[in-house]
């Protein structure tokens, strides 16, 4: 099991690689949303606000009400995602992550995977 600090260290690396996205994948990480990042194996959540390109004010304190987007993990399979050890979208369809989201950030989202 990863621990917090690898978490945030893994959520700081994703906000980096969002931040350098160039072209339609740079545009696609260009949404102002708050984010909510759910560890149930840590019982943590991390949250923050996504907004040009990056993740800002990553906390661990409580997540808003009802983030815009929100993402279920374990620790291991968040540090692996940001690594590139684990594809998403099949992780998604096997039920090993969860993605929640409005119809259009889904839309916007996918061209991240």
């Amino acid at each position: 099991m990863a621990t917090v600090e690898e978490c945030r260290s893994a959520l700081e690396r994703l906000s980096a690689k969002l931040g350098a996205a160039e072209g339609e994948l740079g545009r696609a990480t260009r949404l102002d949303r708050s984010l909510s990042c759910r560890l149930p194996d840590l019982d943590i959540t991390f949250s923050g606000q996504l907004r040009d390109g990056t993740l800002h004010d990553i906390t661990t304190e409580p997540a808003p009400v009802k983030a815009q987007i929100r993402l279920q993990a374990t620790s291991d399979d968040l540090v692996a995602l940001v690594d590139g050890d684990l594809n998403f979208a099949s992780s998604w369809a096997r039920g090993r992550v969860k993605l929640e989201a409005s119809f259009k950030d889904l839309l916007t989202l996918r061209k991240l995977v």
